[in-house]
Order: structure tokens, then sequence, then C-alpha cells
């Protein structure tokens, strides 16, 4: 017997046609719109069923959904199961359990061991449901995060002053942001790396071959953009008082040099305090200890390691070196100074 065109309600065909029309809306709920326009129209359950992919028996359950409730009938219903058995008091004892280190030897807490503590307490539960809990809870004892407190009695001093150099540079003076970046490995691969094709990313072995390390020292035209690098074997003294000696050279006559650099030894021994003695117009501005993120400079070795480092392959270290001063040449050629947002003072809490 065949049925009757389904009757739609009042303003139901205009939300049912733009469903169909969709590209936004879930593929399930576009099926039904289109289920329920057919009907209308007074397609039969069995073609229905044959145009959109569906046994005709499941059309028949969205045409009567639809006569029973409308447009709204189309909608997920809750699905039947095991009622929620785990009350307050059990979702804070697993968080109690959680936010505190493992009884045993282990240092992290698994799913599986998370349950086997909570059956401990005569709460049995499955590793899959400690999992849920600690999701809805915003809880993951499996990932870890790590920061490095500044213990500087003069942090804040040290800070304002880094940013002062940045925000409000001194009259006839060049602000150079200076860092080393040591341990670069010169490394190749044992076979050839294949570049990427459609459908595959670019892939190479996991093996490789090491070819030496290298240090690069670089200074930061903080107000320019532009950058200086020099790529030595060491981040010794004597190689950073030639780099210092070489951003004289760089630097226009007349003008004095603000250089920001972090705490490490080699930047304040004997041979440093001479070359500055002897360079009056040198001077250099420290970050405060475990603050090295203050150093703009940062922001361009990260630039090389994501651009040219990560992914190189180097035969030697002297390829190495000839690739990041050609890297420094064309940055230059367009580059322009960072925006630096952070003004030195206490972060307020709203």
């Amino acid at each position: 017997m065949r049925l009757a065109p389904l009757k739609l309600r009042r303003g139901d065909r205009a939300l049912l046609e733009a469903d169909v029309r969709s590209g936004t809306v879930e593929a399930r709920t576009a099926q039904r719109a289109r289920i329920t326009l057919l009907a209308a129209d007074g397609w039969s359950n069995r073609d229905i069923a044959d145009t959109v992919g569906m046994h005709y028996n499941q059309v028949g359950i969205w045409r009567k959904r639809y006569t029973e409730f409308g447009f709204a009938g189309l909608g997920d219903q809750d699905r039947p199961g095991r009622p929620h058995v785990y009350d307050h008091d059990d979702v804070l004892l697993l968080v109690k359990l959680v936010t505190e280190p493992p009884p045993d030897s282990a240092t992290r807490w698994t799913m599986d061991a998370l349950a086997e503590a909570m059956a401990a307490y005569g709460v049995p539960m499955s590793a899959s449901q400690a999992w849920r809990i600690c999701k809805s809870l915003d809880l993951k004892p499996w990932q870890v995060e790590s920061w490095m407190t500044s213990h500087d009695p003069d942090f804040w001093e040290k800070a304002a002053d880094v940013c002062g150099l940045y925000l409000d540079p001194p009259q006839n003076a060049v602000v150079w942001s200076v860092d080393e970046k040591s341990g670069m490995q010169a490394k190749s691969r044992i076979n050839p790396t294949k570049p990427t094709v459609p459908g595959k990313p670019v892939r190479r072995e996991f093996e490789y071959k090491r070819n030496g390390t290298a240090v690069l020292f670089v200074a930061l035209d903080v107000h320019d953009g532009g950058v200086a690098g020099w790529v030595t074997d060491s981040t010794k003294s004597e190689n950073f008082v030639a780099f210092l000696s070489e951003l004289v050279h760089q630097t226009p006559t007349g003008l004095d040099l603000h250089c920001i650099a972090d705490n490490l030894s080699a930047h304040k021994t004997d041979k440093v305090s001479t070359f500055l003695a002897e360079h009056p117009h040198v001077h250099i501005h420290y970050t405060p200890t475990h603050a090295s993120w203050l150093n703009q400079v940062e922001l361009f070795f990260s630039i090389v390691e994501r651009r040219l480092l990560r992914r190189g392959e180097f035969a030697s270290t002297d390829e190495l070196a000839e690739r990041i001063i050609a890297f420094i040449k064309d940055y230059n050629r367009r580059a322009l100074p960072f925006r630096w947002t952070y003004d030195g003072r206490p972060l307020q809490v709203a």
C-alpha cells in the first residue's frame, strides 16, 4: 500500500531545504531532511531508501518521527543505557588521586593504574571511564609542561632596562640583541631524503651521520631588523669578544653600541671587561637570570631552527656555515624589526 504524501508543518519546508543545501550541517542531518522532503513529495519508503542509501525500515522511522514531533523529531535523542553510577564523592576521590603522586614507585598516573586505585577504595571503574572523567574535568595527568623561574633579585630593574632599549632607545646609538646558538649539528642522512609527492609527505631515513658541530653568533639590530652572523667552533670568551669587535666595525662611526646579552659565563670574563674598557662606546645590558626570552635574538634563532636547521642535511661544518650565512643574507634582504609588545611592567591580574 502506497503511503499518502507526508504533510509538512508550516515553515518546515524552508528549514528542510536549507539543511539539504547547507555545506556545514552534518551529513546525517542533511540526509534526514532529504528523506522528509521526498516523503512530502509522495515518494514511497522503498524509493526514498534507494535514493538516499538507507534501509526502507529506517526511512519509515524518520517519516514517523516527523509526523509525531515535527522538525525537532529529526534530531538525535538521548540514547538509553546504564545510568551514571559515580557520585560527587567518587569524582572528588579520583581528583584527589590524580593530583597526587602514585602510591608505587611510578612517577605518573596511567588510566589503568588510576582505575585500579579507585577499585582499591571500593569504587569499581574502567580505565576508559577514568579517562572520560579526567577529560570532562580538563585533568591531563599524561601531559607535563615545564617552566623556568628567575630568582634574580633585580629582575624587574633588568627587564625594564632591556625593554626600555626596545621601546625608547638612546639617541645616536644602535641596539644589538646578541647571543649564541650552540651545538648545531651538521647531519647528513645515510640514504637520500625523498621529496613530497601528492598524498605523501617528505620522507627521510631515521638514521643519520654526524659530521661535527658549530656555533652561530648572531646580533639582531633591534630597530632595523637586520642580522649580523658569524659561525665558529665554540662559545669561548675569545670568540664573543671577536664578535663584539666585528659589530664595532659594522656600526657607523660616532654611534654607541648597546648590546643585550644573557648571563653566559663567557659574556662576563676579564677579556670582556678589557674589551669594554678599550671601547667605552660599547655597553652590555644583561637580561635577568633565566630570562633569555627577553632577548629578541631568540626570535631569529627560532626562525633559523624552523626554516633551515630542523630539516637541513649538511655534509660538513663548512657546508653548515655556508648555508647559514646564505640564509642570513637572504633574510636581510627583507628583514623588518620585530613588534615588541611587552613593556617590562608586572602583568595585571583581572
